[in-house]
């Protein structure tokens, strides 16, 4: 049958309304995932109570390299268990054409890997593990994705497939005592579960029987010689290996397809494209299968693929299917009613395309259609995206005089409205018209919109605190020191007690041993590389550096205060904008602006208003929307009659901003010129007398701009792209022309939060830190060298009409690479680009590329800066172990720009072994899919890079001196120290960490934490709890990650207790001996001295101050318990005096 008359935006209502009503199995087939997740997600909206169920295809291709996602199997396991049980009511299965065309495991054998487990359960954790093992989960250190696994003591954790959130098992014994949820993001626990069922997360399977099934057919298919292959021999080790997936049917006595789990009575409806999908899917895999074919025989891999029919249906099967099936097709277009077509006879929505082409007033048109149809009885509803479009579109409908348009939050209230106008968030891209009902969404009214999905982010916090733990061999700095190795954690006898210390090797194989409660006094020097010397124990260099560097920064400090006085008493033009011209721009904005760019917008806005001269930097990651900020303030300069000039560093970025803006600007009244060294001269000239003459109102250029032959008439606004790469001169000369102009500078380079924070109030601040929507994330492939899978990535690339990116860590390796373009892939064509070229012939290459010339570029990192490229959207980086993270990371920003998929290839040497901290960076980016996290993560590294020049042209130097992080807190020093002179406040900045020696047992013990480096981050976090709640609550953390606190562990943050009660005292010192204790306080001076007098006075005998100022207490405390709490009544005493006179 043909269901005709059923548009894109009707099929989810559709669907829904037959699966309800007919109570029974109903299955759609999408053309693509995408397709799928948009009709199930709004299929919730419109019937909220039917169980919806989604079965996505492997995110792979076919005879890939690469297996499918965790997530994505455990996606499909969990709709595999769901489909085994009977239907009792309506469910609608939603799949695509790629996941029905694949043979899946047999529902018995489903039903045999479910595990039930409750409290009460006996099972042996070996046991539990080794199942994890075998079904495919992954061990990790902290669980935070679907199908990860930890194991602690008597705690696991794991993530189950299809859950929404991850599962802790508390086993007492072999018992299982308690299950809780957790929440991934800080890892604490949310609540208690009663039962859980337990699905796998691979359909591969590795259970004895199927190890052995799969060895005996692999020797029968391949022959004896197959023995030697890698995937032979992991799997007979039980192990997985990356793409063993498609090798299933080896592994299984049989398989089935998804038409044996839906049963007979089952509707099943395809989209109409729904064929010639499968055709081309069908055709997909016998070209993979050929080219596997051909490529073992020319021996350039030992990928042995399996016959097509044996992993996927044949087309004959499917044709089949779909006749016996039957498979009904749902299409878009109305026919005329017959034997095989029934009409539904809905409709596209009215199209505002023609208004949008003549620039006109939508809302005005909106208006009078909605008024329209509510004039003939028809409900009218306008579907948003978020709330806060909702609500403008509501604002902008009251002042085109539509009556009373209602705010409805689901589909029941829509439809009780009457003839009436609804306004309700629902995430669907186009709308449909039937009888009586009307629906059109935001990018039927305002063209190309984003639909997106808020997703549940992985919390790349947790992820980057645990990275920036120390790994043995980095170099750290000591405040009183200076720079050693860091060589690992040593357990060291205080009196009869362990404790633990970092052990720090400095030069001449000194060595230092910092107690793990001190370990504030350290910071990470940050990437040095061989060229940085270590100290000397003792030595006077450190010091030296360290007072001349302080001096130099609080120079630093002073000077950004003085602007920044300078700048508050500087009158400048207010832009102010009309919001109703405004409303016109922003609608042609086609995304959904995130919260925090929405934020920069409207400080940047409001800071123009105000009639003082505007001076903001707006900070964000690459692709983040800084571009979006800098269009609507200069839309606002523009229309208040000012100029605005745009600076961009390279021609090639100058340029993209010129098509942007142009693209942008196109139905207001703006002149737009551009001047740069591609600019022809006539055209040059024509831009420089428009100027002058003040008929250019907005101009893009790179430094060619701040020449002394160019004049402005009326220059109002300069924005500064990418500011971090303009020389010194450069910025001299824009503070010459900016003493009365807003000035707007945009820069990638992240801040780190600490600095932002004391930066505010010298110059305006805003950060953009959430990614911008449905950027889909990057698929991150890691893989060993193999010419078949990037051939065909690089060609899949070509065929889709897109451009690549090839990175190499070195100039030498780029002849390898062309031979294997050369040989493997001699139809596309590529342009080399490296940083020893004289800078003309780069641009000139990457301006080819960028015109989409070439197919493929093939350069050094030198594409990690700024280039923007939407169609490019593959991205291969050869010997992916010899970068650093953020390049990795900034790498991989080149791709993924605009609404389609793009891949990653991060590709390690064929058959050498990598170093484990390259391994360790691959596997985080791999890990690390979620957007945004680039932000910490830059800010991890941007100790490569520099601090970005917040300040001025001086700074990487003087981080060189001293390392990142302590270079950093120097700065928020000073400035706090400026600021509060400023005010005539006194300021204590000179920083200590006390020492406490005391014999009892101090550490985490490594039974209870076995990870060094999860351990060292601890002990980091640790030292940054600032209040006893915070120790209290990282307590709780404990505990409800790993288990009740080993005593060691407890006295460690009791010590962490007294510690910050030293610090409030100005105690630098206690040592606790058998005959008492004795404190030394910050240079020898107490706040509060007769209140110490007194203190001492009270406890008559027991306590006497001695000539050297120091303060002796008389007492033997005989067990470390004691001995704890005994200085925790002391500093808890000293702490209470010395507040009292600062209050």
């Amino acid at each position: 049958m043909t269901l005709a008359g059923v548009p894109a935006g009707y099929r989810p209502l559709f669907l829904s309304e037959i699966a309800a009503n007919s109570g029974q199995r109903t299955m759609f087939v999408a053309t693509d995932d995408a397709a799928m997740s948009a009709i199930a997600e709004a299929a919730r909206f419109f019937e909220p109570d039917l169980d919806i169920i989604e079965f996505p295809a492997w995110d792979c291709l076919p005879y890939d390299r690469a297996s499918p996602a965790l997530h994505t199997t455990s996606d499909r396991l969990a709709a595999l268990a769901k489909l085994a049980l009977p239907c009792a009511r309506g469910q609608l299965v939603v799949t695509t054409i790629n996941a029905i065309t694949q043979r899946v495991l047999t529902p018995s054998r489903i039903k045999e890997f479910v595990t039930h487990l409750a409290p009460g359960t006996i099972v042996e954790q070996e046991k539990l593990i080794s199942f994890l093992y075998a079904n495919g989960f992954v061990r990790v250190d902290t669980v935070a994705d679907s199908g990860e696994f930890a194991a602690r003591g008597g705690l696991i954790d794991l993530f189950p497939p299809g859950a929404e959130m991850p599962i802790r098992i508390d086993l007492f014994g072999d018992e299982i005592e308690t299950l809780r949820q957790f929440d991934p993001a800080d890892q604490r626990t949310v609540g208690n579960v009663d039962e859980l069922d337990l699905l796998p997360v691979s359909e591969f399977l590795l259970d004895p029987d199927s190890i052995t099934r799969f060895r005996t057919r692999y020797r029968d298919l391949f022959g004896a010689v197959a023995t030697g292959d890698a995937l032979y021999q992991s799997i007979s080790d039980g192990r997985r290996l990356a793409g063993m997936e498609h090798w299933l049917p080896l592994l299984e006595d049989r398989l089935a397809t998804i038409f044996d789990y839906v049963g007979d009575d089952c509707i099943i409806l395809q989209d109409a494209a729904g064929s010639a999908a499968a055709e081309a899917q069908f055709s997909a895999i016998a070209d993979y299968h050929k080219n596997r074919v051909e490529a073992d025989k020319a021996n350039l891999s030992s990928y042995r693929p399996l016959e097509p029919s044996s992993l996927y249906l044949t087309p004959e099967e499917w044709l089949a299917r779909e006749q016996d099936a039957p498979v009904h097709v749902l299409s878009e277009f109305d026919e005329p009613e017959s034997d095989s077509v029934i009409s539904m006879s809905a409709s596209s929505p009215r199209d505002f395309a023609p208004e949008r082409a003549r620039n006109e007033n939508i809302y005005q048109a909106l208006s009078t259609h909605l008024n329209n149809l509510t004039k003939a009885g028809t409900t009218a509803i306008v579907a948003s995206y978020s709330k806060g479009s909702r609500a403008r579109i509501l604002d902008l409908l009251k002042d085109h005089d539509v009556k009373t348009p209602i705010i409805c939050d689901d589909w029941e209230s829509c439809l009780a409205t009457g003839a009436s106008v609804a306004l309700t968030i629902l995430p669907l891209s186009s709308g449909f018209r039937k009888e009586g009902l009307s629906l059109l969404t935001e990018q039927d009214i305002f063209g190309d919109r984003l639909v997106r999905k808020s997703k549940r982010r992985k919390s790349s916090d947790a992820f980057i605190e645990e990275l920036s733990a120390l790994s043995q061999g980095d170099l750290v700095v000591h405040l009183e020191h200076g720079i050693g190795l860091y060589e690992g954690i040593v357990s060291i006898p205080v009196g009869e007690s362990p404790h633990d210390c970092v052990h720090l090797k400095y030069a001449g194989g000194d060595k230092l041993y910092v107690p793990v409660e001190n370990i504030d006094v350290l910071s990470r020097y940050g990437e040095g590389g061989d060229s940085v010397v270590l100290d000397r124990l003792g030595g006077e260099a450190w010091q030296r550096r360290k007072s001349k560097l302080k001096e130099r920064i609080r120079a630093i400090a002073h000077e950004l205060l003085r602007t920044a006085a300078a700048r508050a008493l500087q009158p400048a033009t207010p832009a102010r904008v009309n919001p109703s011209e405004m409303a016109g721009f922003v609608d042609r904005f086609p995304y959904q602006e995130t919260d925090d760019q929405q934020q920069a917008i409207e400080e940047v806005l409001s800071d123009m208003a105000s009639g003082k001269a505007m001076d903001r930097l707006v900070c964000g990651d690459v692709g983040f929307g800084k571009t979006e900020v800098a269009m609507r303030a200069a839309f606002a300069a523009a229309m208040a009659g000012m100029q605005v000039a745009i600076i961009a560093p390279t021609t090639l970025l100058a340029r993209q901003h010129f098509n942007n803006f142009e693209e942008r600007f196109r139905p207001f009244p703006v002149k737009i010129g551009r001047l740069s060294r591609l600019v022809p001269p006539a055209e040059a000239k024509k831009t420089k007398d428009g100027l002058a003459s003040g008929e250019v109102d907005i101009v893009i250029g790179t430094h060619a701009l701040l020449a002394k032959s160019i004049e402005f008439q009326r220059l109002g606004l300069i924005i500064i792209d990418e500011e971090q790469r303009f020389g010194v001169t450069h910025k001299e000369r824009l503070k010459a022309m900016k003493a009365d102009v807003h000035v707007l500078t945009l820069t990638a380079t992240p801040i780190p939060r600490t600095l932002q924070m004391a930066m505010t109030g010298m110059r305006e601040l805003s950060v953009i830190q959430t990614p911008p929507v449905d950027r889909l994330a990057v698929r991150t492939y890691v893989m060993p060298w193999d010419p078949v899978p990037l051939r065909e990535a690089l060609l899949r690339e070509h065929y889709r009409g897109g451009q690549s990116f090839v990175v190499v860590p070195r100039i030498a390796d780029l002849p390898d690479i062309e031979d294997f373009f050369k040989k493997h892939a001699p139809e596309l064509t590529y342009v080399v680009a490296h940083g020893q070229m004289p800078p003309a012939t780069v641009e000139e290459r990457m301006s080819a590329f960028y015109d989409r010339n070439y197919d493929v570029l093939l350069a050094t990192t030198i594409v990690e800066s700024g280039l923007d490229i939407p169609s490019a959207n593959t991205l291969i980086i050869h010997r992916a172990d010899r970068f650093g993270l953020a390049q990795l990371y900034q790498l991989r920003g080149r791709v993924g720009r605009s609404k389609t998929r793009a891949y990653a290839y991060m590709v390690t040497p064929k058959d050498r072994v990598i170093t484990e901290k390259a391994e360790k960076r691959l596997k985080i980016l791999g890990d690390l899919d979620s957007l945004g996290a680039g932000f910490e993560l830059a800010s991890h590294d941007l100790d490569i890079r520099g601090a970005g020049n917040l300040l001025g042209d001086e700074q990487s130097g003087h981080i060189k001196e001293v390392g990142f992080e302590l270079y950093q807190s120097m700065l928020e020093d000073a400035i706090l120290e400026a600021k509060a002179k400023g005010s005539g406040l006194q300021v204590q900045t000179d920083s200590f960490s006390p020492q406490i020696t005391v014999d009892a047992p101090i550490l985490i013990p490594e039974a209870y934490v076995p990870d060094l480096s999860l351990r060292m981050g601890l002990y980091r976090r640790m030292n940054g709890l600032k209040t006893l709640a915070e120790i209290e609550s990282f307590a709780a953390e404990m505990i409800d990650r790993f288990g009740d606190l080993p005593v060691q562990t407890d006295n460690l943050l009791k010590l962490m207790h007294i510690k910050m009660n030293c610090v409030n005292a100005q105690i630098t010192k206690i040592e606790m001996g058998p005959r008492g204790a004795l404190v030394s306080f910050h240079n020898d001076r107490f706040p509060n001295v007769p209140g110490l007098l007194d203190y001492v006075e009270r406890l008559k005998g027991t306590a006497r101050i001695r000539p050297d100022h120091k303060l002796f207490i008389e007492r033997k405390w005989r067990d470390p318990k004691s001995r704890l709490h005994g200085l925790t009544q002391l500093t808890t005493g000293l702490s209470k005096l010395a507040q009292r006179v600062t209050a």
